[in-house]
């Protein structure tokens, strides 16, 4: 099965790039792990999308990036996980869970991040008081407390945002000792922030998140909250690539040049994947550059 591209990874910047690609007239496939439409699709309700003055549903914004691009004439797989690449060669070869061998003559890779927190009830409540993203969804928890679960830079960065909207905000360390900046966790706590360093073991409520149950030192601290923020255990879903020979930084994110080439001539990577904004937004704008540097690079470089 030959295709003029295959694109790894069915959220917003991988339908995004089957978009253009298609628009093209590429041959192209989406090859999706889960549900099409990413992490953007669990989000309640999305604001910051341009051309939605009144905000879309995270699940709306996805079938129609997935409407649009089969319309266009890509098409789209899922669930089906890709277990395994070879980009040795100008003929790109990825494989599926289900035995499938598919070609392309260009590989966008765009397959987000992965989270696996060890808190239980997170999934159950996911969209219904667990969130990913305070940029996204803070503005629903106005004058309400809520609990960030994080030690880093990122998790207090997302604290001081959420402050902007939340009556309180707790930060649970859920590890040993606190590693972001001092500046930065003097800041969140001149506004009224609370640090417990414990671990989060437990997401609870009835139809949506009541209680965080945390355990410090010895004893369970249980905590009367709206939302939890979940800002540990998230990491780039690029450990295939990066054995394949694709080129990571320290943290796991793929490296792209501004055309979002990868350092594998006629492999590209968008998104999340990459590190770069981790908003949806951003992640279709990769997408379209990838898809019109894949196109250029099938029309010239394999000529």
């Amino acid at each position: 099965m030959m295709y003029d591209v295959v694109i790894i990874g069915g959220g917003p910047a991988g339908l995004t790039a089957a978009i253009y690609c298609a628009r093209f007239k590429l041959k192209t496939l989406v090859i999706e792990r889960e549900m099409t439409g990413g992490k953007a699709a669990y989000a309640p309700l999305i604001e910051n999308y341009p051309g939605f003055p009144e905000g879309i549903r995270g699940l709306d914004l996805a079938q129609r990036l997935y409407e649009q691009a089969t319309r266009a004439g890509a098409e789209v797989v899922f669930p089906e996980e890709v277990v395994d690449v070879d980009f040795s060669s100008k003929v790109k070869k990825v494989v599926t869970r289900s035995g499938k061998v598919y070609e392309a003559r260009a590989v966008i890779i765009a397959t987000g991040l992965a989270k696996k927190p060890q808190i239980r009830g997170v999934d159950k409540f996911l969209g219904k008081g667990v969130s990913y993203c305070a940029v996204c969804d803070a503005p629903f928890f106005k004058n309400q407390v809520v609990a960030v679960v994080g030690s880093d830079e990122r998790a207090f960065e997302e604290a001081l945002h959420l402050q902007e909207f939340a009556s309180k905000v707790i930060l649970v360390t859920h590890s040993k000792e606190v590693s972001a900046p001092e500046t930065l966790v003097e800041k969140f706590l001149g506004k009224n922030g609370e640090i417990i360093e414990g671990y989060a073991i437990e997401v609870k409520g009835s139809n949506r998140v009541e209680k965080l149950l945390v355990k410090k030192d010895s004893e369970v601290v249980e905590l009367e909250v709206k939302g939890v923020f979940i800002e540990v255990g998230e990491y780039p879903s690029t450990e295939l690539f990066k054995k394949k020979g694709v080129e990571v930084d320290e943290r796991g994110f793929i490296k792209v040049d501004s055309q979002q080439k990868t350092n594998i001539e006629g492999v590209f990577a968008a998104g999340d994947c990459t590190g770069r904004g981790l908003q949806v937004v951003v992640a279709a704008g990769d997408g379209a550059v990838a898809a019109l540097s894949a196109y250029k690079y099938i029309k010239t470089a394999l000529r």
